[in-house]
């Protein structure tokens, strides 16, 4: 079976076997869409949605003011005016049409249903993937500087992880350094380019890049298109008879999401011209403010498919708008962190961290191993993720970051015994001093350590307990999650070390973390 090479494949070179070569594990980077863009968007709504009466039911007079606040949410958030109208327009029908049900309160049923409304307005049920063929063919198009053949290597190493045999295709002969940056992309994730140089046409390239993808059985070829500083009717005319010789299984228009409702606009024109299947929308962990998510397909008709959320090669995930209205509402997104657990976590690293749980067992080592974990799965910016958290600030993810980036620095200095041991530190001013001084660290910081590390390690103790009984303790498992993340919360002064005990059912009270005396203890 052929595996990807590291080498360009060129018309030249047609007749020689591509070398195989070990696949690269994929670079970590973080998969979790930034909220930063719909904050102030989710404030609002949480604003309207508190201005509804919880007694009662919906009336035209107590949802006056929250569609209000909705109408200037949205439309500060850059998303066109009608597609405001019409969204207000239909929350205000549907929750006023709707039966009152036993145990809902008139809040929760607005908020459902502008919930039901925001999923509607960005894609209903979510975009479908991509159409399927032998070889999936998918022609990607763009304006220029919008991150299209970035977003062509992407797509690639995304197909890749999907255990598909993946073809990526060069026609951009008006820009040498496309093709370049191509080559390049590909050589990273161990992904072939096709490309022809610069002297035939771009129908050409992409016809003989077709051909060559049968001939190596590939599953998927992945076009990449010349992008224009503008829309012209070269650029379309190229791009139709580009269309017509691959007959591609899908065509995706590539658009920035840093331009607001001009996005959904780009994307109609393309769309009327080209007959496009989807939409990428790229830089979405910017700082813009929504509207090209929100306003693409109500626009234009069709769906968003993926969005880039940040510039490493692994950043391009599936557009789920049930979601994401789900974050903008505040309420979280525990299937997208349940993913990002299941990706981060290997099936026998996590049976070995239940036994130890389970035998009521926590050290140092477990902690960082659990620093690890969250690192790979996005860091502090996965909180945005759990219910009841979209709250947390950009400043207070920032500095929940550099807590964490402490704590690991003081863990790494740490001796072996230490982080087998923990209670040994809580007895030894020494040690933590000695800590201190390698990590380039101050007590107190040590001091914080063990404070958070005593709390979660009782927070780990009950756990250990509910799963002896039998209990999933599935709520514990966020409250653990939001135990090891609120790390800026408690402050401890300087050569002390704060400790959290256990209570003990009769006396002599323990000393240290409350857990007994500790294996090998020194001081």
């Amino acid at each position: 079976m052929l595996l990807p090479s590291k080498h360009v494949l060129r018309a030249s070179s047609f007749s020689k076997p591509a070398r195989a070569c070990a696949p690269r594990p994929p670079a970590r980077g973080r998969l979790v869409i930034r909220s930063a863009m719909f904050d102030k968007l989710s404030r609002s709504v949480e604003k309207a949605w508190k201005m509804v009466s919880k007694d009662g039911k919906l009336t035209p007079e107590n949802i006056k003011e929250p569609l209000k606040e909705i109408r200037r949410a949205l439309l500060e958030a850059d998303v066109s005016l009608p597609v405001v109208r019409r969204f207000v327009k239909k929350v205000e029908e549907k929750a006023l049409g709707q039966e009152v049900i036993v145990g809902v309160t008139p809040d929760m049923a607005f908020i459902k249903t502008v919930n039901d409304e925001l999923v509607e307005l960005m894609g209903s049920k979510g975009a479908k993937d991509l159409e399927q063929g032998f070889p999936q063919v998918i022609l990607m198009a763009g304006l220029q500087g919008v991150g299209k053949t970035t977003a062509c290597g992407k797509l690639a190493l995304l197909l890749t992880k999907q255990k598909k045999k993946v073809l990526m295709v060069a026609t951009d002969v008006y820009r040498p350094a496309a093709i370049d940056q191509l080559q390049k992309l590909g050589k990273g994730i161990n992904v072939p380019v096709f490309d022809m140089g610069t002297s035939a046409s771009p129908v050409e390239i992409a016809r003989a890049g077709i051909a060559e993808a049968k001939r190596l059985k590939v599953d998927a070829v992945i076009v990449d298109t010349a992008g224009r500083l503008q829309i012209d009717d070269d650029m379309m005319k190229e791009l139709k008879d580009t269309k017509a010789a691959i007959k591609p299984t899908d065509t995706l228009l590539v658009v920035d999401a840093m331009t607001g409702q001009e996005a959904a606009n780009l994307v109609k024109a393309f769309n009327d011209q080209a007959d496009i299947t989807g939409a990428i929308l790229t830089k979405m962990d910017g700082d813009s403010r929504g509207g090209a998510a929100l306003s693409v397909r109500e626009v234009s008709g069709k769906p968003i498919k993926f969005v880039g959320v940040g510039e490493k090669m692994d950043s391009l995930e599936p557009f789920y708008p049930e979601r994401m209205a789900s974050r903008i509402l505040g309420q979280g997104d525990v299937l997208s962190l349940y993913e990002k657990a299941e990706q981060a976590i290997k099936a026998e690293d996590a049976e070995a961290t239940m036994k130890r749980l389970m035998a009521n067992k926590f050290d140092f080592n477990d902690f960082l191993t659990q620093f690890k974990t969250m690192n790979n799965m996005g860091g502090a910016q996965i909180m945005k993720l759990m219910p009841g958290m979209s709250k947390i600030s950009e400043k207070q993810l920032y500095q929940m970051e550099k807590e964490l980036k402490s704590y690991e620095s003081m863990i790494n200095v740490m001796q072996e015994e230490e982080r087998a041991s923990p209670d040994i530190l809580a007895k030894s001013a020494a040690r933590r001093r000695r800590i201190a001084q390698a990590s380039g660290r101050t007590e107190a910081e040590v001091s914080n350590l063990m404070a958070k590390f005593a709390a979660v390690r009782a927070q780990v103790s009950k756990m250990g307990k509910m799963m002896q009984l039998g209990s999933p303790g599935g709520a514990q498992n966020e409250q653990l999650m939001k135990e090891l993340l609120e790390s800026s919360q408690r402050k401890v002064a300087p050569g002390k070390a704060r400790v959290k005990r256990e209570k003990a059912p009769a006396p002599p009270k323990t000393k240290g973390f409350g857990f007994g005396a500790a294996a090998g203890s020194k001081k």
